[in-house]
């Protein structure tokens, strides 16, 4: 998961990861009436089915299970990912869609190479590592510096005449995402302001196991541009237990991080086509491209795998929804958000699909215990909503909550389109993000299985339902 569109998903204790997209939802479109009913028996009874058979599927898993164990980094750029898109798109043209095709995207290539962090001074020790998405390399030698050690941007500003020279240490707890990740985007940048020779901050994890994590950063034009990486939160306390007896800390880094030219990548889209309104478009998905450490299961095969066993599992129960059902696996969500943009202004300029796009759903916060799904769209949508929602008591996973969206679908949001993003018992998803540890074993069949009723009740709902969402 990436910040470059504002993203918002709920746990049970709430976790803002990014923020949250609004829009001004437009009026209702053709084909809705005054009827009261969205869904029919037919519909719910099927609905009611699919969800059953979602409960006891296993291709699904075992399919997730594939992708992260054969294509485990799947970062822009890179074969592995490529690899992955057509191995799926191989899979989704068996599985009998009416139309798979692969979207050509432009993406951004950086390769963090060879790395290491070591701790010289007043002790020696190797401190693992990961360079952060986008920075710099040192030059093909490495850096040595004495460590100064910030807590906010603030305190930055407030040593910023003993920061020249320096590395500079962000160690900052874990409070939210949305507010302790700002040290990995903009840290080279306020650091860099100030004369440091490069930056490191302690890992962007609500708990940790010596394992660092990784994530994308940026450089801002003017500003010089120095390394910048991740150590483990271990070692950041480490370094600041040091730095209160008085000792001198001195750090080398040596990254041979580098940024190479523009790379061809895919999204991924496969149609259920729709028997009565084709035309109309339920959106589904997540983003097929992951970090080069772990296996990226979590964030987001899980996602991406979980939408197209909906999809699958509705084309295996024989009943064709009235309206268009498209799953899209987005490129470059982590560093670039290239895929989600590239799709949305290709369905608004060429496609013309914009107002047919009735609503986008993603998955992108884990697929654990499923609780529910935020919306934003209008209130008669909500209603609407409602009906599907109440399909989902028995598994736990009914709630409807108002406000809500994901990175890759917030472009289409941005242009009116009302979002869905499944909302998860994530307690653990930050012990496991961007790092070595988001690997396959971290998901649940049954929590994966009741991600997939949920999504294909809302995709199957609303495709099917007697009136259009209201827009």
């Amino acid at each position: 998961m990436t910040i470059s569109t504002p993203s918002f998903f709920y746990v049970r204790i709430i976790v803002p990861i990014i923020g949250l997209l609004f829009f001004q939802s437009s009026s209702s479109l053709a084909q809705t009436n005054d009827s009261t009913v969205f869904l029919s028996s037919k519909t719910k009874h099927a609905n009611s089915i699919l969800i059953q058979r979602a409960l006891s599927s296993t291709l699904g898993f075992d399919r997730l299970a594939h992708l992260s164990d054969y294509y485990g980094h799947r970062l822009s750029g890179s074969e592995e990912l490529e690899q992955a898109i057509d191995w799926i798109v191989g899979e989704m043209t068996e599985d009998g869609f009416d139309r798979v095709w692969k979207q050509e995207v432009m993406v951004p290539h950086w390769e963090r190479g060879r790395e290491y962090a070591t701790l010289n001074a007043p002790i020696q020790k190797n401190l693992p590592m990961l360079g952060l998405g986008g920075s710099i390399g040192t030059g093909g030698k490495p850096i040595t510096g004495e460590v100064i050690m910030v807590h906010s941007f603030e305190d930055l500003e407030s040593k910023k005449d003993s920061v020249p020279g320096k590395i500079v240490l962000f160690n900052v707890p874990f409070s939210t995402y949305g507010q302790t990740v700002q040290y990995r985007v903009n840290g080279a940048i306020e650091a860099a302001k100030h004369g440091a020779i490069a930056s490191i901050i302690a890992s962007v994890a609500s708990y940790s196991m010596q394992t660092p994590h990784t994530g994308v950063m940026y450089y801002e034009d003017g500003i010089p541009k120095i390394p910048h990486a991740a150590i483990t939160v271990e070692d950041a306390l480490l370094i600041e237990r040091f730095l209160h007896r008085g000792e001198t800390i001195e750090i080398s880094l040596y990254m041979e991080a580098e940024q190479f030219e523009d790379a061809i990548s895919h999204n991924i889209i496969a149609e259920i086509k729709g028997s009565d309104f084709p035309d109309d478009l339920i959106v589904l998905g997540g983003h097929i491209d992951s970090w080069d450490v772990g296996q990226g299961a979590m964030d987001d095969g899980g996602g991406c795998v979980a939408a197209w066993e909906a999809a699958r599992l509705i084309i295996e129960s024989g009943n064709r929804p009235k309206r268009t059902i498209r799953v899209v696996l987005w490129t470059n969500e982590e560093n670039g958000l290239r895929g989600a943009n590239h799709y949305a202004e290709w369905a608004e300029k060429e496609e013309q699909s914009i107002q047919n796009h009735l609503l986008a759903m993603e998955s992108d916060a884990g697929v654990f215990d499923p609780i529910g799904f935020g919306f934003s769209g209008n209130e008669q949508a909500y209603k609407q909503l409602s009906e599907i929602a109440q399909q989902l008591v028995e598994i736990d996973a009914a709630e409807l909550r108002k406000g809500g969206g994901g990175a890759d679908i917030g472009p289409l949001m941005n242009k009116g389109v009302p979002g869905m993003g499944l909302n998860v018992d994530a307690e653990k998803y930050f012990w496991y993000h961007h790092s070595a540890a988001d690997t396959f074993d971290k998901l649940n069949h049954e929590d994966f299985n009741e991600c997939v009723a949920t999504m294909a009740a809302y995709a199957f709902g609303v495709a099917d339902a007697e009136v259009r969402l209201a827009r």
